[in-house]
């Protein structure tokens, strides 16, 4: 069994951006010394409960304060940046730690769609944008490979027809991309193109089972991948009794609640302040739910989910987001639940 770790870089109420960017760290140090194989970053925006809005950023950090452990990107939403850029950023990262840089790419915006317009500046972002996804993937790969691609620009006279662009100068490994998705589409596109894929089964957790098995049966072997390269997303919160970890998963899954029913969102609450929320009977719902698919419990009894878990979507990979809340008292500047969760795992399965 082989872990990893996806951190969304979460913002409690008694944080700042800096100390939640601090907890972050010490996980991923945390991570790197307990022998989990990669460490990955999402990319969210203007959201009072996430901090992680610019992934480069925070791996070109962890790179400096881990050694061994793979770094990347959970993921990158393409339509936000242009190909250049991001194939700039990692392969400026693949050159600062070769060997430990992961490209994972999607398609959706993370955001709202006024931050998502502001992202992309005075073009704005647009469906031809989402439309041309599969050609702006093309283009981060080609640019980062040692060749470089060769551009030409509609209605411009360009001194060298052949003008030949790279990602960098002298470029001696790309980082390995990754296509990332909650959607059937994303199934069929990393077939056709031979991408490893990751469905984001602790998003929604609907239509896994559907997307691998059509990823599967539709997957093309290409440069990337000589076969269907897969894993589990999860969420997780693992303490030494049930109870204690259903109470510290509780404020995510509230925050989840609110989020898919429109609420205004804040940072996340403290274990102490979930208990006096009162939820609707949807919102209950959906944190029943979340309960429900998340990896939550003893130490024994969570090991054992995750064996099911990828027992039942044949992966021998699972990543977990650790998603334990804190409690009052708490040093802003640590997420010791979160911390508890990974050497918990990692004691049981590794």
């Amino acid at each position: 069994m082989q872990l990893s770790v996806l951190d969304l870089v979460p913002v409690r109420s008694d944080q700042s951006t800096a100390d939640a960017f601090a907890a972050t760290v010490h996980l991923a140090k945390a991570a790197d010394e307990l022998g989990y194989t990669r460490y990955w970053v999402a990319e969210h925006h203007n959201m009072p409960a996430v901090a992680a809005t610019s992934p480069p950023v925070l791996l070109s950090y962890l790179a400096a304060k881990t050694h061994h452990i793979r770094l990347g990107s959970g993921g990158v939403m393409l339509p936000n940046h242009a190909p250049l850029a991001v194939a700039e950023q990692f392969a400026l990262l693949e050159a600062a730690a070769p060997g430990r840089i992961d490209l994972g790419i999607g398609r959706a915006p993370g955001t709202d769609p006024v931050t998502s317009i502001a992202l992309r500046g005075p073009a704005g972002r647009t469906d031809e944008d989402i439309h041309r996804f599969p050609e702006y993937l093309d283009d981060v790969v080609a640019l980062m490979s040692p060749g470089g691609v060769k551009v030409s620009l509609e209605g411009r006279n360009l001194l060298d027809k052949d003008y030949i662009l790279k990602a960098t100068p002298a470029a001696v490994s790309p980082p390995k991309l990754w296509l990332l998705g909650s959607s059937m589409y994303s199934a069929h596109l990393a077939a056709a193109k031979g991408l490893p894929y990751v469905f984001a089964h602790h998003f929604s957790g609907q239509g896994t089972e559907e997307a691998l098995a059509t990823y599967r049966e539709e997957f093309r072997p290409s440069e990337f991948a000589d076969a269907p390269t897969t894993f589990m997303t999860v969420n997780a919160c693992v303490a030494d009794t049930r109870d204690e970890a259903e109470q510290l998963i509780r404020p995510n899954l509230q925050m989840m609640a609110w989020l898919r029913t429109g609420e205004p969102l804040r940072a996340l609450d403290l274990v102490e302040d979930s208990e006096h929320n009162q939820l609707t009977a949807t919102q209950q719902a959906i944190v029943a739910a979340g309960m429900e698919r998340a990896i939550v419990g003893s130490p024994g009894e969570a090991a054992q989910q995750i064996r099911d878990l990828a027992s039942h979507f044949d992966v021998d990979e699972v990543m977990v987001s650790p998603v334990a809340a804190a409690r009052r008292g708490c040093d802003p500047a640590t997420a010791p639940a979160r911390e508890t969760t990974l050497r918990l795992l990692a004691e049981q399965l590794l």
